[in-house]
């Protein structure tokens, strides 16, 4: 189905030739490298060098659980105005479920700071964040940026990028994204998916041939080649969403006519303009999909990489879904053990829920073509039950105008407004022990919302529309959609632009005069952060050995949404799925800390651990240690949390994405890499005048390992930062350092 090229390759004639194939002088090369989709909108966008970008976008996009930090970061720094069409969306705690007010107060935080610094607001329930972006402010050669890691609008012609929420505060306040010129690797589509083969086994497809090998790490993703043709629209974005999970940078796809009717349909021709690679172009490798091969895929929990087809799973159910029990069962550990061997039975593999949604499911198309299959058919009435989340309310309307809303509802389908909790764990959480099969973008552990703490753990696999709704016409027995007897030709999408007309608050650029800042009582203040000392301790006061971390393990994403806006409620939350232990051990760390700086030296306690190596006034901060922190989620509280409570430093052997190192540096802790894994808990590093090993920027910074009362000569280094990066490290944050 897919093939990866390793090396150079050339896209020339409409076809992929290998650069130790091709003969092509070096100054024709040079010129290829230019020839990308990727390299034009990314010269467009750069203040900066050739090889080091410094990037302004042309527009931000974030959600409730991250817009009232990034305003009250900016506000602390001295905005006065949004520069650029700056939108807030209300999508994830839309529920106001739990936290009595502070759900809703959040809300009328964000339209009042709309209002005062002119942005958009999008109410709860109209749209999910990336499926309004894409209908209303995508557009070819644009680059947008979201505090919400699946910002991707690539098959629209914008180059997004999802962050953390310090580097949206950067844009908000003059300053750039500044990365490394990126790799481009080109996806090369060719052929036809099948009838019953949709967007989710193509992209569960691409992500687990490349995520386990980094192939595409932080690099662009530019999809060309003939099959992009036979994608419609829907289609194209819901793949496109989901290259997020492959741990790539960003996304391009070549443009066409059906790019250019999606924006006239959406009363935005002028936004659309044909962008093709330049004959030749040259990129850094590439990925070769034939979508004729593509058969229905199904990532098993608990990664979107742990991609089989449904074949291989129905064909050996025992062998594939044991594996998964046993790694279950070493997360849940003792007690009552996890099961999956027990939806294994004589008719097949029995699911317990379906749910289609979000900004990768809950497409018009996914939702027709699963109202086609169930047409006439039945989810039961038993254990099985199916959810359907329409993306927007223009969505919703032309579904229910062109009569699958009924049509669901008649098979038994629970129809739902537009949302993303079934994505991060804030709803519709299946029974412990339960298989859950959902047509959303991630199935971390206990991400669909049961907590591991209290001895919970369900699974979800992702699957496509099609074999979410084969399966319930089946009974909940997993079924592939090829199997699926239906008409596959829909009715016509339309665009109904009055539903955000009379509801959307749409002010990008036209700050009200006289506007103020609405406060709920669970919004604070960030607080205050000191600038590193000149000689640093660091304790570690927490050691994960997994060879992964996502940024669920580091900070929980359901049950936390409704304290986002408060730094220090929110932070008793950190990594208590993964190390309960760790917030006491992180708070005894900077209480140790605050007595140093009453007393101008550090408790005797501390001395005496150390020894007489560290100099009595050093400054003393907790560090978390993990082999490779920081897949998933964009969200800044990953680092934030840690920071709040004390923590100065992540020792790792390599960061996972370049967005979790950001909002490490953003929030002025070191993102320290170490040679070798051999930290314990309750363990010290000492680094001797870090702030002129930071400022120097070297390349490797010397310090001394304390465990168990022996010490040991070590060395870190933290790669290459900025001079901006250097100067927010050495603030102690990203406020510290605008307020100079």
């Amino acid at each position: 189905m897919l093939k990866l090229i390793k090396g150079g390759v050339y896209y020339t004639g409409g076809k992929l030739i290998k650069e130790n194939v091709a003969f092509m002088r070096e100054e024709q090369k040079r010129e290829a490298v230019k020839g990308t989709i990727a390299y034009r909108i990314l010269k467009a966008h750069n203040v900066g060098g050739e090889d080091d970008l410094k990037l302004k976008f042309d527009a931000l996009a974030s959600h409730d659980i991250t817009y009232v930090g990034i305003i009250q970061t900016a506000k602390a720094s001295g905005l006065e105005r949004f520069p650029v069409p700056y939108t807030l969306t209300n999508c994830h705690n839309s529920l106001c479920a739990v936290g009595g007010t502070i759900n809703e107060d959040d809300h009328m935080f964000g339209l009042s700071a709309a209002k005062k610094y002119g942005g958009n607001f999008v109410p709860p329930h109209l749209a999910v964040i990336h499926q309004y972006m894409r209908e209303m402010q995508a557009g070819c050669g644009k680059m947008i940026l979201g505090s919400d890691s699946h910002t991707r609008y690539g098959a629209l012609g914008t180059m997004a990028v999802g962050e953390g929420g310090p580097e949206l505060v950067k844009q908000l306040l003059g300053q750039t994204y500044d990365v490394p010129r990126p790799k481009v690797i080109a996806v090369y589509l060719k052929g036809r998916l099948k009838k019953g083969v949709g967007p989710h086994d193509v992209a569960i497809a691409l992500v687990g041939a490349t995520f386990k090998k980094g192939f595409v790490k932080n690099c662009v993703l530019e999809f060309v080649g003939p099959g992009i043709a036979n994608l419609s629209m829907d289609t194209r974005n819901a793949i496109d969403v989901m290259t997020t999970e492959t741990a790539c940078l960003s996304s391009i796809w070549e443009t066409d006519s059906l790019t250019e009717e999606y924006f006239v349909q959406h009363g935005r021709e002028g936004d659309f303009k044909p962008l093709r690679p330049a004959d030749p172009a040259y990129y850094d490798g590439a990925v070769v999909i034939d979508l004729s091969r593509i058969e229905p895929m199904i990532a098993l929990p608990f990664h979107p990489s742990n991609a089989f087809t449904l074949r291989e799973v129905i064909e050996d159910p025992r062998g594939i879904l044991g594996a998964v029990e046993e790694a279950g069962n070493k997360l849940k550990g003792e007690g009552r053990p996890f099961r999956l061997l027990d939806k294994v039975r004589p008719d097949g593999v029995h699911v317990s829920q379906g749910i289609i949604a979000g900004c990768a499911g809950g497409s018009y198309e996914n939702i027709a073509r699963a109202a086609e299959i169930l047409r006439g058919r039945s989810c039961g009435f038993g254990e099985f039950s199916l959810s359907v989340y329409p993306q927007s309310q223009p969505v919703f309307k032309c579904l229910a105008d062109n009569g699958y809303v009924s049509t669901l509802m008649d098979s038994g389908a629970v129809i739902k407004t537009a949302f993303c909790g079934p994505c991060f764990g804030a709803g519709d959480t299946p029974a412990d022990n339960a298989l859950s099969i959902r047509h959303t973008t991630r199935n971390f552990e206990n991400r669909e919302g049961s907590k591991l703490g209290e001895k919970q753990l369900a699974a979800v696999a992702l699957m496509d529309a099609c074999s979410i709704a084969a399966t319930a016409a089946n009974g909940g027995v997993l079924t592939p959609g090829t199997e699926a007897s239906f008409n596959s030709r829909i009715k016509k999408y339309y665009f109904d632009a009055a539903i955000y007309k009379n509801r959307v608050y749409s002010g990008a650029m036209k700050p009200e005069k006289g506007a103020e800042l609405v406060y709920g009582n669970n919004i604070a203040d960030w607080p205050e952060q000191l600038p590193l000392g000149r000689d640093l301790l660091i304790k570690v006061v927490s050691v994960i050995n997994d060879p992964v971390t996502t940024t669920d393990e580091l900070i929980p994403s359901g049950e936390t949404s409704s304290y986002r806006s408060n730094p220090m409620r929110l932070a008793e939350f950190a990594l208590s799925r993964k190390d309960p232990a760790y917030v006491g051990r992180a708070k005894a760390v900077r209480a140790d800390e605050e007595e140093r700086r009453r007393g101008g030296r550090l408790p005797e306690g501390v001395l005496k651990e150390v020894g007489d190596i560290v100099p009595a006034d050093a400054m003393l901060g907790s560090c978390v240690v993990a082999r490779k922190p920081g897949d998933g989620s964009a969200r800044e509280q990953a680092a934030s949390c840690q920071r709040v409570l004390g923590g100065v430093a992540n020792i790792a052997l390599e960061y996972a994405t370049k967005r979790y190192r950001s909002n490490l540096i953003n929030w002025g802790m070191l993102p320290l890499v170490a040679k070798s894994f051999n930290f314990g808990v309750g363990d010290y590093v000492y680094i001797s005048d870090v702030r002129s090993h930071i400022a120097k920027d070297d390349p490797v910074i010397p310090a001394r390992h304390i465990s168990g009362g022996k010490v040991k000569d070590i060395y870190l280094t933290v790669g290459p930062m900025t001079e901006e990066e250097k100067k927010i490290i050495l603030s102690g944050c990203l406020i510290n350092y605008n307020k100079k």
